[in-house]
């Protein structure tokens, strides 16, 4: 078994359409990048473990107020989405991305 799972490994690291999709997977090392990963991974996890408590409490409040169903369910889910504040995971993800962002821009430019 341990075999087979090397074969597997070493026949999808040759395999040249994973590479490619890899590839496209990198942030690209321009400023769009950057805006990218701190607006859509980090600044988001920060407000949510600076005022998530907060938004959550917000939500429920207009949530037991609100007459029409489709809307009283969007603030059902966002008091779910802040009620635990912010998410390690993702704060990890966006820091892992934008160091490999500022890898890249420097191996690039040196």
């Amino acid at each position: 078994m341990k075999r087979r799972l090397q074969r597997a490994a070493r026949r999808a690291a040759e395999n040249p359409v994973l590479q490619k999709s890899a590839e496209s997977l990198k942030p690209t090392p321009n400023l769009w990048g950057l805006f990218g990963i701190l607006f859509f991974f980090i600044l988001p996890e920060l407000i949510g473990f600076w005022r998530g408590h907060a938004i959550a409490a917000w939500a429920h409040s207009h949530y037991l107020q609100e007459p029409d169903r489709i809307l009283r369910m969007n603030y059902w889910l966002l008091e779910k989405l802040f009620e635990e504040g912010g998410s390690w995971v993702n704060l990890g993800i966006g820091v892992v991305l934008l160091g490999w962002l500022i890898y890249e821009w420097r191996r690039k430019s040196g």
